[in-house]
């Protein structure tokens, strides 16, 4: 498939240029489950209207590779479990995968057994190939009932909510995969000092091995380099105490999670993202039911109207989280915790990550960077857990690390 689907600590013009390609590729239609069958492991549509809208009439007969979310959601779909078709795609039984999706979709083929044609209709998210001798994508197989709001549309509306709240903003950082995007904003001018917090704290990325790892997950050098330089890293690590005022924003097209803001606390030596959830702001993809066509051509009002919702809630965000009175409040509350001493590192992060959930290669990386940052406290493990992030290669996975630092440090 020509179009690319992810890409890790991105500058805002990456994104950009990505987006845009993919809004050219997109064909978003809503399908009875008669016109979808499984042939050797693709998905074959046939007998679905084609999409007409400002691009013209495009077509949308033919084979389709499903994403591992698009496997996913057909599983739960038609009540097959997701880890039985993940596992016939990696050992090429497509025969089976075929079997068990069609004979779902409509019914057996002996009549005297029972069950039959399944009758509901799905919104299918769609990538075309551009090439008629290769198959698109089916991103996603998701509820007639889905509000679609796509990551284009979010970034434009986030933006404009940014430009409306007068606020000196930088986005520093973006990622994208096949379920989501994130971005990472940051006010280098609104800034405090947090001593206790940092104090005695170097960057784990000193460590030529672990920027390494930051670097890999990004996937060329030259992305790491410009993040650096324009991250303005150019200080003795470890010398100014101080963190910015941020804010970070995702959306999900194939209905993984809403378009979520929330707060975050910026790290000036490191770059680390300390996210705030519970000030989150969240907007579900809920919609009216859909009929039968393409969608571009659905209730455009409806759309504008969740964008201005959009719109207008980043610019209160912003002008309420981009504040010196919100940072200040912020760091007060990470101070009273920030020092609590930790003697028994490894067994603390052992406990620690049986609270929290985290895998034992996500226990042996946080405890690599909480010994190369040098904080023997409870702010040394937050720390260690938002500089870890940064160098997984999945961005859904990495947000959610980010999101427990601050409870990792209330364990403590």
């Amino acid at each position: 498939m020509s179009i690319a689907s992810t890409v890790r600590h991105a500058e805002l013009g990456d994104l950009v240029a990505l987006l845009n390609n993919q809004q050219a590729a997109k064909l978003d239609v809503l399908a009875p489950a008669s016109t979808l069958r499984a042939s050797d492991g693709l998905i074959e549509l046939a007998g679905v209207q084609p999409v007409l809208d400002e691009r013209g009439v495009t077509p949308v007969d033919g084979l389709y590779r499903p994403t591992g979310a698009a496997d996913s959601h057909l599983g739960s779909k038609l009540k097959i479990p997701a880890g039985y078709l993940k596992s016939l795609r990696e050992i090429q039984r497509t025969d089976l995968y075929d079997a068990n999706v069609n004979g779902l979709l409509h019914g057996p083929t002996d009549p005297r057994l029972p069950g039959g044609p399944d009758e509901r209709s799905f919104l299918l998210r769609l990538f075309t190939s551009g090439k008629p001798d290769e198959p698109g994508m089916l991103r996603a197989v998701l509820s007639d009932r889905y509000g679609i709001i796509d990551n284009l549309d979010v970034l434009t509306a986030v933006l404009d909510g940014i430009r409306l709240a007068d606020t000196e903003v930088t986005v520093r950082s973006c990622d994208l995969t096949e379920s989501s995007m994130h971005c990472k904003v940051v006010s280098p001018k609104i800034r405090a000092l947090a001593p206790t917090f940092l104090e005695n704290y170097r960057t784990p990325f000193a460590n030529p091995e672990l920027e390494a790892e930051r670097r890999r997950v990004a996937g060329q050098i030259d992305t790491g380099r410009r993040l650096a330089a324009r991250e303005g890293r150019g200080y003795r690590p470890g010398a100014e105490p101080v963190v910015f005022a941020g804010l970070r924003f995702s959306n999900s097209e194939i209905g993984h999670h809403a378009v979520t803001l929330k707060p975050e606390l910026v790290i000036q030596v490191c770059g680390n993202g300390l996210t705030l959830p519970l000030f989150a702001f969240t907007k579900r993809h809920v919609g009216d039911r859909l009929e039968i066509g393409g969608t571009r051509a659905w209730s455009q009002d409806t759309q504008r109207k969740r964008l201005q919702v959009i719109t207008a809630e980043t610019r209160d965000k912003v002008s309420e989280w981009m504040s010196p009175e919100f940072l200040a409040a912020r760091v007060a509350e990470l101070e009273r915790h920030a020092g609590t001493p930790v003697t028994q590192p490894e067994r603390t992060l052992e406990v620690m990550s049986k609270r929290l959930g985290f895998t034992e290669d996500e226990r042996a990386g946080i405890l690599s960077h909480f010994i190369a940052g040098g904080q023997l406290t409870a702010a040394g493990i937050a720390n260690a857990v938002t500089s870890y992030s940064q160098t997984i290669p999945d961005p859904d996975r990495a947000d959610d690390l980010d999101d427990l630092a601050l409870t990792a440090m209330t364990l403590v």
